[in-house]
């Protein structure tokens, strides 16, 4: 059993996290700091989704440790051992049991019967998630999570220093990204004086502002309605919640449309401020300081990779950007451009391989691809192939921020994305509406990435441009 959660530890987990907490029933162990580093969440949250992840691994420094050792192939050992070691795969599974057993008591959510976390009962997927449980039912119950926390032990981590300091937030900030496919909020309070970032509200919705742009060079007027709409809505919420600063950055569509002005008059009518229609090069840098903010262990140089749905952004740098450059190879565009059938015809994902391959080249001219130490890649093309490759029952961003894919997988994922069907596509549990149409063609840019820098993985990080706006609304 776990222990009531006050208001204090709410406070923590929301730093933890950089979001507040959804739905959370108990801290279910503590750090030997005292903060939560697991706390339980109710296996049906409250606007009715069903999320099988009971036990929530919170703590960033052990989040940190253990994506390491993810990278350093921990889980491919773990998952060969399963299928040798009989006596092992019997423990493996009894821990599968016990973790439905642990939810069973919170709760029956029908839809998530038989469903625990981190690839049990029989893969290895998400030592977050085992680690999580062996934390919270105690030494003996999760024999991979155990050991992952042997291996950080025997490795010097040191947890009796708290990892956040969950003091008073200083501002209150909204920032709207509003590109080619969809357009997001997040409303944030950012400690100025440590730089974290706690959400207090993230929203997205799929508006396709640059449907047709590629070819007509106009913003569409129905595309212009719905995103017109969806700031309307971004309006009020922002003022429910009281953020006192507000930025507002349009992307790759409006860059390329002659009649954006009636977009940013539009803008300005419903939210006070003055939309800015940004440059390629500033949009990279502010995903590079978005994504790269939250994450530790990054091996320099680091190349953040933002594939939007009208450009890629690429940018090279350690602390600080060092070169960027932005392409017009996103999703949306490319799918336009060369997806004609459903799924496309193998001249189509050709035509497609060899656009985004010369946007690539191009690219290198100015930022030195092939000098990565850490990939980090960012946005919704991204964090879907992340999740499917997750094997993920539903799309947990908790569990993609951080996570390592394989560059194998990628490729494998992108060829499977090419030559599903639409309805296919659609039936899988982690794809968004809003990206079935496009997801292909981004997975298609995903792949041709990894395989010109060589790398042997990537790190997905949920936090991109969205959160470099809301950092640096604090520091104009």
């Amino acid at each position: 059993m776990g222990e009531p959660i006050d208001s204090g530890d709410l406070d923590a987990v929301a730093v933890q996290l950089d979001r507040r907490p959804r739905d959370i029933v108990e801290v279910a162990h503590r750090c030997e700091c005292g903060l939560p580093d697991v706390v339980t969440t109710a296996p049906r949250l409250s606007d009715g989704t069903p999320f099988p992840t009971s036990f929530y691994l919170t703590c960033p420094t052990l989040a940190s440790a253990i994506s390491t050792l993810e990278a350093d192939g921990v889980m491919r050992d773990m998952q060969e051992r399963l299928g040798t070691d009989q006596g092992l795969a019997g423990q493996y599974r009894a821990a599968h049991y016990d973790y439905l057993a642990r939810r069973a008591r919170l709760g029956h959510v029908a839809e998530i019967d038989g469903v625990s976390a981190g690839g049990m009962p029989d893969r290895v997927k998400c030592l977050h998630a085992l680690v999580a449980h062996a934390l919270a039912a105690g030494p003996g119950v999760n024999p991979f999570g155990d050991e992952a926390l042997q291996r950080l032990a025997a490795g010097g981590l040191d947890r009796t220093r708290p990892c956040v300091d969950h003091g008073e937030a200083a501002q209150r900030v909204a920032a709207i990204d509003c590109g080619t496919n969809s357009i997001r909020l997040l409303v944030a309070d950012v400690d100025t004086a440590t730089d974290r970032l706690v959400d207090v509200d993230r929203q997205m919705q799929i508006v396709r502002l640059g449907q047709g742009v590629d070819r007509t060079g106009v913003l569409d007027a129905a595309a212009l309605e719905r995103t017109l709409n969806a700031v309307d809505g971004y309006a009020s919420r922002i003022s429910e919640l009281g953020a006192g600063a507000v930025r507002f950055v349009a992307t790759s569509a409006t860059r390329d449309a002659a009649n954006r002005e009636e977009f940013v008059d539009g803008v300005r009518l419903r939210l006070g401020v003055e939309p800015e229609v940004i440059s390629g090069d500033e949009e990279a840098r502010l995903s590079f300081v978005g994504a790269t903010a939250g994450l530790t262990g990054l091996t320099p140089p680091v190349l953040v990779v933002d594939i939007g749905g009208g450009s890629t952004e690429f940018v090279h740098g350690t602390r600080t950007p060092d070169a960027a450059r932005s392409v017009d190879v996103g999703c949306v565009r490319m799918s336009e451009r060369h997806f004609h059938h459903d799924p496309p015809l193998p001249s189509e994902v050709s035509a497609a391989r060899d656009d985004v391959d010369a946007a690539i080249r191009d690219a290198a001219a100015t930022v030195p691809l092939r000098d990565v130490g850490t990939l980090v890649a960012v946005a919704g093309t991204a964090t879907t192939v992340a999740a499917i490759a997750l094997g993920l029952p539903e799309y947990d961003a908790a569990a993609i921020h951080g996570s390592v894919v394989d560059a194998a997988d990628v490729h494998r994922i992108a060829e499977d994305l090419l030559y599903r069907p639409r309805q296919s596509r659609a039936a899988m549990p982690v794809m968004h509406p809003g990206r079935v149409d496009v997801i292909a063609a981004g997975a298609l840019v995903l792949s041709a990435v990894v395989a010109y820098t060589g790398v042997a993985r990537l790190v997905v990080s949920e936090h991109d441009i969205l959160d470099g706006i809301a950092r640096s609304v604090t520091r104009r």
